[in-house]
């Protein structure tokens, strides 16, 4: 019988109040990277698997800094996940790319400087190979969910990911776009890095709240202003997620999940028994 793959989604704790979502547990996951955001919410839509999670916590009291992303992704994986949808608000730095809009980026850039980007280290180095950093095929399938409902949706862009928690200046926001940045968040990366470790299908549906900062007919990017489209588009995505469960088996395959195949370099005999049972989870199949 072939195997119905799990569906994580990463994102704001309202997206898994909604009438589809059947058998809903929480369920509390230690990992050797610390706690998650927040307990996981599993479920069913459809009879089909799916776990929620919230990646600023339950009331969103976690900032982006300090979100535990290894935790977050480590998780997801103990709980038999395989693919993983992203969803988080943006601003636009194209004219194109308009608030209320979804992009479903192809490309990330990675601004940050003060997180953990990745599961290895302590004796075992693995060199991940990022080129396609989002999994084209899951990202295919979830520009198609949107479009199907009737959403704006475009399909490729470049999501810069910055530090925060505070908003780009000016100065910043007009770079990013002399750069050929698409969208710009704060949660990216590492998450998406995190999930191709962790051999996991990510995809990411943005959607665009403002104009960031650059746009001199709108109003600069505030709080309000993102919570608002954020509130509007909920409905949007809850019924995508619906929508793809069904057509998650229609994936074409991909190779997200042998990602570490040839990415440890590390001679088997030289990693620490310590690294060994900590990582185990991501690298049992490849130690022979």
């Amino acid at each position: 019988m072939k195997e119905v793959p799990v569906l994580g989604v990463i994102g704001g704790s309202g997206l898994y109040n909604f009438p589809q979502l059947r058998d809903t547990k929480l369920i509390e996951v230690e990992t050797p990277f610390g706690k998650p955001s927040a307990p996981l919410a599993s479920g069913f839509i459809n009879d089909k698997p799916v776990v929620f999670l919230a990646r600023h916590g339950n009331g969103h009291h976690i900032s982006p800094s300090e979100v535990n992303y290894r935790a977050n992704i480590y998780a997801l994986k103990k709980l038999g996940v395989t693919k993983v949808i992203s969803i988080s608000a943006c601003g636009s730095l194209r004219e194109d790319f308009a608030p209320g809009h979804i992009v479903i980026p192809d490309q990330v850039f990675d601004f940050s400087h003060k997180r953990e980007r990745s599961f290895f280290g302590e004796g075992l180095v693995a060199h991940i190979s990022v080129a396609d950093p989002f999994c084209l095929t899951l990202s295919d399938l979830l520009f198609q969910a949107v479009k199907n409902l009737g959403g704006i949706v475009h399909k490729g862009g470049t999501y810069i990911t910055i530090e925060g928690p505070r908003f780009s200046t000016k100065a910043e926001s007009q770079t990013f776009r002399t750069l050929g940045m698409s969208i710009i968040g704060m949660t990216a990366a590492p998450e998406v890095f995190l999930a191709k470790e962790a051999e996991l299908c990510y995809a990411t549906m943005a959607h665009v709240t403002d104009y960031d900062v650059w746009h001199e007919s709108e109003e600069p990017v505030s709080v309000e202003m993102v919570i608002e489209t954020l509130q509007k588009n909920t409905v949007l995505a809850q019924n995508t997620i619906v929508s793809l469960v069904d057509m998650l088996a229609q994936q074409e395959r991909c190779n997200c999940s042998t990602s570490l195949k040839n990415a440890i370099i590390t001679d088997r005999s030289a990693i620490p028994e310590s690294t060994k049972n900590k990582l185990s989870l991501f690298i049992e199949k490849y130690l022979g």
